[in-house]
């Protein structure tokens, strides 16, 4: 059935409800199949109204997530999702039903498939293209255990454009192991799929055949009537050679319908039959059932909850800042080029690829290609802008290093995301990268702590001839006024932005970076009041360079020092004051804020904040704790 409203009531669902294990979904008749689909279909759009999260893809994979825990004795059988968006009817299907609409809240259901939440997530995901790596791992190490079974890799389109899938393809096919992949084929990632191995895709769908199943698991091919499949007709690539999977090592059936569940049923059975290395391509489209999504993919891929209130607070986003920064340097400087991995629209790029469409790169999920491509462009006196979240940055680290940072080439780096991402959890949290990026030579790493330093620094890091990187909070800004023209930042230089009650000779100087700067300087105030010393806040702008000397200078009439950072306390920032002090022989009583040494679960943003003690009070009371054993040893 097609829907055109999320329901704010729990639908009637007599199957879905009976499913508390997939083994009560495997006692079913086949003809029932379609009915548990619809149920499952009506139970997701009510489900993500509730919670909010995840929306598109969940609804493309009902008929094929059936089929797969119908036809495969999951848990035994290994499911091992890629990146995890889809995974919402999966959770349904193995014992989390009525959990779903706590997903992505506090101690509620991780966003993404997650081995401690359940036996019957194989794999914990959150970043794309690890599936068919991960199954293959667990294909030969069931092999080399003489316990063989069956393992399935499920995988968008949009997915297997990082080399990362091919790699493990390649491998698979080496070891002639016993894989299935699922090629989820919905001509999207998050934006569009784009490149060579969409127009192959195109190219498979054009030749109107597909490779289909008897019973017995031999292979036969079949005429297939005209599919509306026109997204593809505009990227065709008429003349293939051949079957790139095929040529590859794979035996390959389909194209399927990936919403026709009895058919993917007689497909499965069947591909249990054969062995070695097997690819099933099958058609599914991101929305299907609920006609709003299906008319406007992008929009949502993911929605907000269906009763959230409206926020009132106007301030850009930060990824919009960027946006602007963007279109406004590119005007200026013809030598500007944007790339991006797959995040157009998250990373704020929407109106420069529609207004400089010749000089926007997307180079799909292919996030260590982008980094060298950025260095290639370099290369010949161009000077790339890399539009990356922080936690993707991750996936691209040695290429960072050995072909940006080792060459010094002139390459600009806008780091979304960066610090704790609520929802979304531990997988995209960007909690890492002051540590991983300032350990590297050539380097200038910036962070801003509102939305019009943002806008500077992002200039200041365009102009610097050479690799710089600033990143950047998700979400939208304080509410500052934002200046049109730029203004470049003289590099390493920090700034005091509050000292209070300055009557005193000595005090408490914190050393505050990003986004942590406004709440250092509402928990300094009050610090200031409570115990009547001196409290200064300094906006230290940049990790590296640090500005020593700005620490020199106040070192004199500081009794404690304080860094405040939105990052991993471990080699973050503060590690990096605390180097110096070191070095410096300066001996000084010095608290390190910010992320401890785990991986934190979603939450919302102010929840985590809260939880971490990197909110205004969390940060008073530590301050507090810990000058009180300044004074008493004083």
């Amino acid at each position: 059935m097609l829907y055109t409203e999320i329901p704010s009531q729990r639908p009637v669902t007599p199957l879905l409800d009976k499913i508390d294990h997939p083994i009560q979904l495997r006692q079913l008749a086949k003809n029932q199949l379609v009915q548990v689909a619809d149920e499952l279909r009506q139970f997701i759009l009510y489900a993500a109204g509730q919670s909010g999260g995840h929306f598109g893809a969940n609804l493309g994979v009902i008929e094929l997530t059936v089929a797969l825990h119908y036809c495969f004795n999951t848990p035994s059988d290994r499911l091992v999702w890629d990146v995890g968006h889809q995974a919402y009817p999966h959770k349904a299907l193995t014992g989390r039903r009525e959990q779903l609409t706590t997903i992505r809240a506090k101690n509620g259901l991780a966003a993404f498939p997650a081995r401690e939440e359940s036996e019957f997530d194989t794999f914990g995901v959150g970043h794309s293209s690890t599936a068919i790596s991960a199954a293959l791992g667990m294909s030969l190490a069931r092999r080399y255990q003489k316990d063989p079974c069956e393992v399935v890799a499920i995988i968008g389109d949009g997915a297997m454009t990082a080399g990362m899938a091919f790699e493990a393809m390649n491998d698979a096919v080496a070891h002639n192991a016993d894989l299935i992949v699922v090629l989820n084929d919905n001509d999207m990632s998050i934006s569009c799929s784009t490149g060579g191995f969409a127009k192959h895709l195109a190219a498979i769908w054009e030749k109107g055949q597909s490779v289909h199943l008897h019973e017995d698991g031999t292979a036969y091919i079949q005429d297939y009537p005209e599919w509306d499949y026109n997204s593809r007709l505009h990227c065709s690539a008429t003349d293939a050679a051949d079957n790139l999977f095929k040529a590859i090592g794979f035996d390959y059936f389909g194209p399927f319908d990936g919403h026709d569940v009895d058919h993917l049923v007689q497909v499965f059975e069947a591909l249990k039959k054969r062995k070695g290395p097997r690819l099933v391509h099958v058609y599914t489209k991101k929305g299907k059932g609920f006609e709003p999504a299906e008319a406007d993919q992008i929009k949502y891929h993911a929605i907000g909850k269906l009763n959230a209130q409206a926020s009132t607070h106007t301030a850009p986003k930060y990824s919009d800042v960027f946006g602007q920064w963007l279109c406004d340097e590119a005007a200026q400087d013809q030598r500007l080029l944007a790339i991006t991995p797959a995040m157009c629209e998250g990373s704020g790029m929407v109106q420069f690829a529609k207004q400089y469409p010749e000089r926007f790169f997307d180079v799909a999920i292919a996030e260590q290609h982008a980094v060298t491509l950025a260095a290639g462009m370099a290369c010949e006196g161009l000077k790339p802008v890399v539009a990356i979240y922080s936690t993707f940055l991750q996936r691209g680290y040695d290429q960072f290093v050995h072909d940006v940072a080792l060459q010094n080439l002139d390459v600009t780096f806008g780091i979304d995301r960066a610090g704790l991402v609520g929802e979304d959890g531990p997988t995209h949290a960007g909690a890492y990268d002051y540590a991983f990026m300032r350990t590297v030579p050539n380097i200038v790493i910036m962070a801003p702590k509102d939305e019009n330093e943002c806008r500077q620094m992002l200039h200041t890091a365009y102009q610097y001839p050479g690799p710089a990187a600033v990143r950047y909070p998700r979400g939208q800004g304080l509410g500052v006024d934002i200046q049109t023209q730029f203004t470049e930042m003289e590099i390493g230089k920090a700034e005091v932005v509050a000292e209070f009650n300055t009557q005193h000779e000595d005090g408490i100087t914190i050393l505050a970076f990003g986004s942590r700067v406004s709440v250092a300087v509402e928990a300094a105030q009050n610090l200031s009041v409570e115990h009547d010393i001196t409290v200064r806040v300094i906006n230290m702008r940049f990790v590296k360079p640090l500005d020593e000397q700005i620490i020199q200078r106040f070192v004199d009439v500081t009794q404690m020092f304080v860094t405040v950072e939105e990052h991993a306390v471990m080699a973050g920032a503060g590690s990096a004051v605390n180097e110096y002090l070191a070095k410096a022989q300066l001996v000084k009583p010095i608290l390190n804020l910010g992320l401890p040494d785990q991986f934190l679960a979603q939450a919302t943003h102010a929840e985590m904040l809260r939880d971490c003690g990197l909110d205004a009070k969390g940060i008073e009371k530590s301050i507090k704790q810990a000058w009180l054993n300044v004074v008493q040893l004083v």
